[in-house]
């Protein structure tokens, strides 16, 4: 059977020496593959197009997965364990009711005529735009065209790095969030992984210890681009003061920097610290905030967030960034669900932000559940107040050899820390995301093997 016109040489040695069967196997287009069998086993066609060499330069598989993968194998070898998570950090309870009810009446629109819509503005519905910024920056001079909505801050994180290109040096906390340096990489913004450190050339990592109560001594930080900067912190659960977000704002500003400020869990701040960056002067200047309803409102899968980008902030030709990033926006997104939409606008309403707070209390007292747990044991405890992590110090224990354990021993997932950065080694992080009888349960455990 002639597959092509021009079978490769390869193909064609193997036909005249093996007992080759060729199948051709359709795939969407009416495109055809060619599929080559023979005795001697299968051999793989490629293609002349180059793999991207940055996505080459990731040293390992992304976090998450990794730890999602080791819980399949410990299930695979005990299929009786009941494993509880602590890890991920995944919202466990129901979305309030005056939210779903949003959602389910804008769903049900649809099938009308009055209520049907189609596209929708790229940056996000108007009204919800203007709520997010009365809501979360009154009196902060954020005006609603400030506003995009998006469906998530981890989308918007890396749309971020596609504003800023390539040739842009970035700095992050140490340890931090993994997607700001995987997406860094796959940007193309950084250099090769070095294997020793466990830290990528062109990053310049700012180490966030207990010694310097999680905040970066700035004086030993090199000037760069963009500044990511996660507050309260994941993992640690540190919360900055305004004192230290203002010396930070300062620090971008003598150095040209502008920070990317995830906020995405400033909701669950109680000590009055700062909420926003922009309640420290100057920092519209040279500040972007992204947050997102996933930690507030149980939508980790439901997708809304949005991040604000001021007027007043300009790149070094004057131009400003909030008209590039709304070119990125109406180019690479065609806003978020309207359905979902609606769901935000209940929450960011009187009675939606009520019982969204409801919600953020439930894990908050869960954090104090297992807060408390580990202090009572004798742990080095941090986080677990404006947070809703947990960051628990193992003696300088390898982080995946402690998971590893505690998986086995107590069957609950934690988060290792060095999955954060090298920074992390020795500690491990556990969320408070999860039902109460789940926590209740692994306090138990953890306690029956750590507590004597």
């Amino acid at each position: 059977m002639k597959a092509s016109a021009s079978p490769k040489r390869g193909i064609q040695q193997l036909r005249s020496s093996a007992n080759v069967m060729p199948a051709l196997r359709a795939s969407r287009g009416g495109r055809c593959a060619l599929r080559v069998t023979c005795a001697a086993g299968a051999v793989d066609s490629t293609t002349g197009v180059k793999r991207n060499p940055n996505l080459a330069k990731l040293g390992a598989g992304y976090l998450f997965p990794e730890i999602g993968r080791r819980r399949r194998a410990h299930q695979e070898k005990n299929p009786d364990a009941k494993i509880i998570s602590l890890g991920i950090g995944d919202t466990t309870e129901p979305i309030p009711k005056v939210i779903t009810d949003a959602l389910q009446n804008a769903a049900a629109g649809l099938n009308t005529v009055e209520g049907y819509s189609g596209y929708g503005a790229e940056q996000g519905m108007g009204g919800l735009r203007d709520k997010l910024a009365s809501r979360f920056y009154s009196g902060l001079d954020i005006g609603s065209d400030e506003v995009f909505v998006s469906d998530g801050s981890k989308c918007d994180i890396s749309r971020i790095l596609m504003l800023f290109g390539s040739d842009t040096s970035i700095a992050v906390q140490d340890p931090a969030y993994p997607a700001y340096v995987d997406s860094s990489v796959i940007m193309g913004a950084t250099g090769l992984l070095n294997e020793e450190t466990s830290q990528y050339k062109n990053i310049e990592y700012m180490n966030c210890l207990k010694e310097n109560g999680f905040f970066p001594d700035l004086s030993k930080i090199g000037k760069t681009d963009l500044i990511f900067f996660c507050n309260p912190n994941n993992p640690t659960g540190a919360c900055a003061s305004y004192d230290q977000l203002k010396s930070l704002v300062d620090f971008a500003k003598k150095n040209g920097s502008i920070i990317v400020y995830d906020a995405a869990y400033a909701i669950y701040i109680e000590d009055g610290s700062p909420k926003s960056i922009y309640e420290i002067p100057g920092a519209d200047e040279c500040c972007i905030e992204t947050c997102s309803f996933s930690k507030y409102a149980g939508f980790t899968g439901v997708r809304l967030g949005w991040t604000v980008v001021p007027n007043k902030l300009k790149f070094s030709d004057g131009t400003p960034v909030n008209k590039d990033w709304n070119r990125i926006m109406t180019t690479c997104f065609n806003g978020a669900s309207n359905i979902v939409q609606a769901g935000g606008l209940a929450c960011v309403s009187d009675e939606g932000f009520n019982a969204m707070m409801d919600l953020v209390n439930y894990y908050k007292e869960n954090c104090k559940l297992i807060r408390t747990c580990f202090t009572d044991m004798g742990f080095e405890v941090y986080g677990g107040v404006n947070a809703p992590y947990v960051w628990v110090g193992f003696d300088g224990r390898p982080s995946w050899d402690v998971f590893a354990e505690i998986l086995d021993k107590c069957n609950l997932v934690t988060t290792p820390g060095s999955g954060f950065g090298p920074s992390g080694e020795g500690f491990v992080r556990v969320s408070a995301f999860g039902n109460r009888s789940d926590v209740e349960e692994a306090i138990k455990r953890l306690k029956d093997v750590y507590g004597t």
